[in-house]
């Protein structure tokens, strides 16, 4: 596909209001904003549950439903909801939304690992946050391990399977490739694969090319390049708009959104809807449009999206 998918992650679990104000986590932000960025050219819109009283990363399914049917409502777009879901949740906590609400596309996360944001707590005094659960929730990190053991994974892949949903293999670092590969040999993925490098992660890979073009070879030797799709997830400011731009030169495609990056440019917050706009502009560029949901829906083998719960 020389079209670029463009995914577009709203809210996620780590960033945290105190951070940005443009955060999405009322129901009706959630859905505005989505609307936003499929009318800029984000054909999946990645979606976590929050609090819509203070932001708080949620598990509750029945709230995680009402975001989805919202966003259906104003959107075309494919919805990959988030399986990797926020610290304190148990896997059978994050794998719920699945058989629950049994969306086209979910994420799966391919590996345990140390997942920090710790650091981003020295930049606030204790009057700057908004909510009294943001502090430690940042601190706690420096903690965290991020459990994703085979047996949780081999659960959400048939779990997915069930309800034919497609994963998202998310790779945070070159291990991760090895565990899917192993996936895939005991007949549990389905190919196409559908890859989101995540880069600059405190505890996975650094987002440097170096590490883009390890990943992609990895891969190519692991499972051929005609067998898997592939996007990168650049943390922080200026990573993302650095990997999705060598994602685009490459042939791969982008994810941008408040989830992984606050900043549109140096030291100016931006929208979600403004950090797509930005790629666009990117991948015009290079002569890549942005792909549509249903061109995405195709690509990828979808089952569509009148086949979801929600």
């Amino acid at each position: 596909m020389n079209k670029v998918i463009i995914t577009a992650a709203l809210t996620g679990a780590v960033t945290v209001p105190t951070q940005t104000p443009y955060l999405p986590y009322t129901i009706e932000q959630l859905a505005e904003d989505a609307e936003q960025c499929a009318r800029a050219g984000a054909a999946i819109i990645h979606i976590h549950a929050r609090n819509p009283a203070n932001g708080a990363p949620s598990s509750d399914m029945e709230l995680f439903g009402e975001i989805l049917q919202a966003i259906k409502a104003r959107t075309d777009a494919v919805i990959c909801t988030t399986t990797g879901g926020g610290v304190g949740m148990t896997p059978s906590d994050r794998v719920r939304v699945v058989p629950m609400w049994q969306p086209e596309l979910a994420t799966c996360n391919m590996g345990s690992m140390n997942f920090s944001v710790h650091p981003a707590a020295r930049r606030f005094s204790d009057s700057d946050y908004k909510f009294p659960w943001e502090k430690q929730w940042l601190l706690g990190s420096e903690d965290f391990i991020f459990p994703n053991t085979f047996a949780s994974i081999k659960h959400f892949l048939i779990e997915m399977k069930k309800t034919n949903t497609r994963p998202e293999f998310e790779i945070y670092d070159v291990g991760h490739l090895y565990n899917l590969d192993f996936m895939v040999r005991e007949g549990l993925v389905e190919k196409p694969i559908w890859l989101q490098f995540v880069m600059g992660v405190l505890g996975g890979i650094r987002a440097t090319l170096y590490d883009l073009t390890h990943l992609l070879d990895t891969a190519n030797r692991l499972f051929g390049p005609e067998n898997y799709h592939w996007s990168v997830i650049g943390v922080g400011y200026p990573q993302q708009f650095h990997m999705c731009t060598a994602a685009l030169m490459l042939g791969g495609h982008a994810r941008v959104g408040l989830e992984d990056n606050i900043f549109v440019s140096r030291g100016k917050l931006g929208r979600n809807h403004e950090l797509v706009e930005k790629i666009v502009r990117i991948a015009a560029e290079f002569d890549r449009e942005p792909a549509t949901p249903d061109e995405v829906r195709a690509f990828l083998n979808l089952k569509g999206k009148d086949q979801v719960g929600f």
